[in-house]
């Protein structure tokens, strides 16, 4: 295709696209109920007819994010955990998305081992035993759904259900989309066989907008995006996890911007430290599984840009946010039982009887890479005074 964000995939591309389709990938059941294997292609294909049946208006289906970065780039290190796949549909009213909830879930019952009784298992049962997460958004701008089936693994298969999204991407590395529909009916063919000589056309699409752009982006480790204020928390968590994996701004010269940009929308989004705790928690369970030695360097490395680029907070609410992700970082080294000797820890002690404390944690600061430490504690002090003095 000549439009700009745009690129038909080669050989390569489709051959390693047929490989993570036909990747069995074990949906793992709370309590007593087995393990689902599935494969993308089959649980795509039943979804999609499924929905079609009960009368929803399926658009396309495409394979969404990281996955699709994997697809595009796979020969460059790139890897991905969860597998996102997008169904274009049309939600009209909320009847829509109930239906469309059923439909998964009803197709969740097919995958079920031979020999278990499916009769008496309804749709909320496979719901609590299998579904990690829903979610539902419909306002002016956004209407979509999403289901996220279980594993240990972190590896999800999350199903996406879009009839309106204003932002579709972060970053231009995590912008491209993978039309899957040539391959689904090319897999409903029982007698196609891939072959070079043979094999369907498929298209991926950059949202960013330009696709060689976005394609140099990702070959190259680069950082770029546009408009960080529209994506939800500013893509600042996102950022300084491509920062820990050696990307690279693609213009030194506006990152800093970016980042003032960033960290304004995430502390719209998420204005308390309690708020932003369980949100950076939440960001470490779903991308580090596994990679637990990396929790510390991201911490420390999303500490900086909070501390350089951070223009819209009170002192006090930068310091405690400051405060409370270097307390996070401390509690990963403390967890891997790394913490560092004293004897690289200095302290800097501030006895100021006047000072109150201002509650939270308390003030520290880590440096990137190997230590030192500094600890910066305001405790107030507490006097023994006579009787009647004051």
């Amino acid at each position: 295709m000549s439009e700009i964000g745009f690129s038909n995939l080669t050989w390569n591309q489709v051959i390693t696209l047929d490989q993570v389709l036909d990747e069995v990938i074990p949906i793992h059941g709370r309590g007593n109920f087995p393990t689902l294997e599935v494969k993308p292609k089959y649980i795509i294909h039943v979804v999609k007819d499924q929905l079609i049946e009960q009368g929803i208006v399926v658009k396309d289906t495409r394979l969404n994010g990281s996955t699709a970065s994997y697809i595009l780039a796979s020969h460059n290190g790139i890897t991905y955990k969860d597998l996102d796949v997008i169904f274009g549909v049309e939600l009209p009213s909320d009847q829509e998305f109930q239906v469309v909830k059923d439909a998964v879930l009803g197709c969740l019952l097919d995958f079920l081992p031979k020999g278990v009784k499916k009769e008496k298992i309804t749709l909320k049962t496979m719901k609590d035993a299998y579904v990690q997460k829903m979610v539902k958004i419909c306002n002016k701008h956004d209407r979509w759904s999403l289901i996220s089936l279980s594993n240990n693994t972190g590896k999800n298969v999350e199903l996406k259900f879009v009839n309106s999204l204003r932002r579709q991407f972060e970053f231009s590395v995590d912008s491209f989309q993978i039309l899957l529909d040539p391959m689904l009916d090319f897999y409903s063919d029982k007698n196609a066989k891939l072959t070079q000589e043979s094999y369907p056309v498929v298209v991926a699409e950059s949202m960013y907008g330009d696709f060689e752009e976005a394609m140099t982006h990702l070959q190259y480790k680069l950082i770029s995006t546009r408009k960080p204020e529209e994506i939800r928390g500013g893509g600042l968590l996102k950022y300084s996890n491509l920062l820990v994996r050696d990307f690279k701004p693609a213009r030194e010269a506006e990152i800093k911007i970016l980042e003032r940009y960033m960290c304004s929308r995430f502390f719209i989004d998420f204005p308390n430290v309690a708020e932003q705790q369980k949100k950076i928690e939440s960001y470490l369970r779903n991308h580090f599984i596994g990679e637990e030695k990396s929790k510390y360097e991201y911490l420390m490395t999303l500490r900086g840009v909070v501390n350089e680029s951070t223009v819209c907070l009170m002192h006090h609410e930068r310091r405690q946010t400051l405060n409370m992700i270097t307390f996070m970082a401390l509690k990963v080294l403390g967890e891997q039982n790394i913490l560092p000797s004293t004897d690289n820890v200095t302290c800097f002690y501030q006895p100021a009887p006047y000072f109150a404390f201002e509650g939270g944690y308390p003030s520290y600061y880590v440096t990137s890479g190997p230590p030192p430490i500094f600890f910066q504690p305001y405790h107030p002090l507490h006097f023994y005074t006579p009787n009647g003095m004051v």
